[in-house]
């Protein structure tokens, strides 16, 4: 039996302070509540930074100017096998809104985190933001 994967993109937002940005995921998915870099599936057709633009104007009403590919990673969940997409975005137009209802959160790499909990994945990806941003 073969098990599918879902691929998924997710956008590690930074800003001008060097800050990290981290959403609840919404009531009605899986791990509601959970706190998470934002980011979805990759559709058919999709270029993970195509799908990534798409997601975050989804999401948080933002159109991605600039991002770059960084950690690459699967994930085992109980109801899905995820191939995750981390890309650092460090220029965006357009004002952060909780189109899902969601809470926002920002942090700096190098203190502890005010949220919790964090969905599982994202576990070893918030450990590489202590790590230099090229190594």
């Amino acid at each position: 039996m073969s098990v599918s994967v879902v691929k998924v993109v997710a956008g590690v937002l930074f800003d001008t302070e060097g800050r990290f940005f981290l959403a609840s995921r919404p009531e009605g998915k899986p791990y509601a509540g959970y706190w998470e870099f934002p980011g979805g599936k990759i559709e058919a057709g999709e270029t993970p930074q195509v799908a990534l633009q798409r997601e975050l104007q989804e999401e948080l009403g933002i159109q991605v100017q600039q991002c770059t590919p960084w950690i690459h990673k699967h994930f085992v969940y109980e109801h899905a096998t995820v191939e995750l997409s981390f890309f650092r975005v460090t220029a965006w137009t357009g004002t952060l809104q909780a189109k899902e209802g969601q809470s926002f959160a920002w942090h700096f790499p190098h203190e502890a985190l005010s949220v919790s909990p964090v969905l599982p994945a994202n576990g070893p990806v918030l450990r590489g933001l202590s790590l230099p941003p090229v190594y």
